[in-house]
């Protein structure tokens, strides 16, 4: 039987839930640093992903200018009827301004309530300022937005935001943007191993191996734009990613092999033929 047609590696009897939705794909994508809404349409597609963000602060949803030259916008490439929009906060370096662009979301997109929240302490690595963070996530979820959140790879701070309410928690695995890779695989899976919710690798994919890595960790989803968007062919690499998160998923289900430090034979030994 085809390995992919395995009803136990079909991502459709293994979901990815969020706030109580469901969805068939790992892999979420960004919308910036497309050369243009065509390629971000076509990337898009090809990831199969069904989780796109979208930074509220610098992608105009609704771009007057580009209608009246007969140009589509955002929404109009990615519908909302065909993608979950997550509407996120990059840019920001306050728990106000967080607080405040989620709410403009919230308007703009007809009480829309799924956010990816993060608050930035440093412009030169983009690591997350905890503490504003936090103090942002305890607002958005009192005022009941589903808050999926960006965070360092901190164990501790992890299990401080889901008991705050958010609905995922998004560790980094390297700076953003830097194609690193995963760094930091222990942090990654003392996180995943106590997570009552989604444990999504935030930021530092660089290729398709990456994505594979952070999957076999046992990390719920990857989401990434930087990897895809500065390829040569972000198209391809899109297909690869999507190809890396199901591939690595299936091996994390499946349960590796114990690693051993000498040879073991792949046939037995005990009874052949001298």
């Amino acid at each position: 039987m085809n390995a992919l047609a395995h009803p136990s590696a079909a991502p459709i009897d293994d979901p990815l839930t969020i706030a109580g939705r469901t969805f068939r794909s790992r892999l979420l994508t960004g919308t910036g640093k497309f050369r243009d809404l065509d390629e971000t349409r076509r990337a898009t597609e090809a990831a199969g992903t069904e989780i796109v963000t979208v930074a509220i602060r610098r992608t105009p949803l609704f771009d007057e200018a580009a209608a009246r030259r007969g140009e589509p916008n955002l929404l109009e490439v990615l519908p909302p009827d065909r993608y979950t929009l997550l509407p996120n906060t990059a840019g920001c370096y306050t728990a106000e301004e967080a607080v405040r662009t989620c709410r403009l979301a919230r308007e703009l997109l007809d009480d829309h309530r799924l956010v990816k929240l993060e608050v930035l302490g440093d412009r030169k690595t983009l690591f997350p300022d905890i503490v504003a963070t936090l103090a942002a996530a305890e607002t958005l979820v009192r005022e009941g937005f589903e808050v999926m959140v960006y965070t360092s790879d901190d164990p501790v701070l992890a299990r401080r935001l889901e008991e705050i309410g958010c609905v995922a928690v998004m560790p980094l695995a390297a700076p953003i943007g830097s194609g690193l890779g995963i760094q930091n695989r222990w942090n990654l899976i003392e996180i995943v191993e106590n997570a009552k919710v989604p444990v999504i690798v935030d930021a530092g994919v660089g290729t398709a191996s990456d994505a594979s890595i952070a999957m076999e960790l046992g990390c719920d989803g990857v989401l990434m734009n930087t990897a895809i968007a500065g390829a040569k062919d972000p198209v391809l690499m899109a297909h690869a990613m999507k190809l890396a998160v199901e591939s690595g998923r299936a091996a994390f289900r499946a349960g590796r092999i114990a690693r051993r430090r000498h040879a073991s034979a792949s046939s037995p030994l005990d009874g052949t033929l001298a």
